[in-house]
């Protein structure tokens, strides 16, 4: 049922699983970064950029721990892969994770802020199946996405705004 607690301690499979997943997605972030070149950062000092983007240092921040909280909501729906919809929330986690991992090559690889903008939306809506099918099955999960959905929007919004400052 969701949002019950799980009643039996981690075990160290669990444990390795955790790590597997929480250092997984951060490697995967930080092999997507690697398509911002100092060329790709020379273009992007270029853009005019809407007042609401936060500072540069604030996505390096970020970026990490999102990816490490991510990597804990799928650990909590791995825990209970006997639920009937966790199968489907773990797809839909790899599909919005694969989707993500294409943004940066899309916008500071491409050097285009148009396919920047039209790769971040479908990134937002399988964000939100994954919050939602995350938290049918485990409410933490859900919670623990939240911020990440949160985040996906604000980046649609700044890559919109970027676009349009520099169509």
């Amino acid at each position: 049922m969701a949002g019950t607690t799980e009643t039996r301690s981690p075990g160290t499979v669990d444990w390795l699983v955790l790590v597997a997943l929480a250092g997984g997605c951060m490697a995967l972030g930080w092999l997507a970064s690697l398509a911002q070149t100092p060329a790709a950062d020379a273009w992007y000092d270029t853009l005019a950029l809407p007042a609401l983007t936060p500072p540069d240092w604030v996505f390096g921040v970020v970026w990490p721990l999102l990816y490490l909280i991510m990597g804990v909501a799928a650990w909590f729906v791995w825990r209970r892969l006997r639920h009937p919809s966790a199968p489907t929330a773990l797809i839909l986690f790899a599909v919005q994770l694969a989707l993500n991992l294409m943004w940066t090559p899309a916008f500071f690889g491409q050097q285009s802020v148009a396919m920047g903008f039209y790769a971040i939306l479908p990134v937002l809506i399988a964000v939100l199946a994954t919050t939602i099918a995350f938290w049918r099955v485990s409410r933490v999960a859900g919670l623990l996405f939240l911020p990440y959905l949160a985040w996906t929007a604000f980046a649609t919004v700044i890559a919109y705004q970027t676009w349009q400052l520099n169509a």
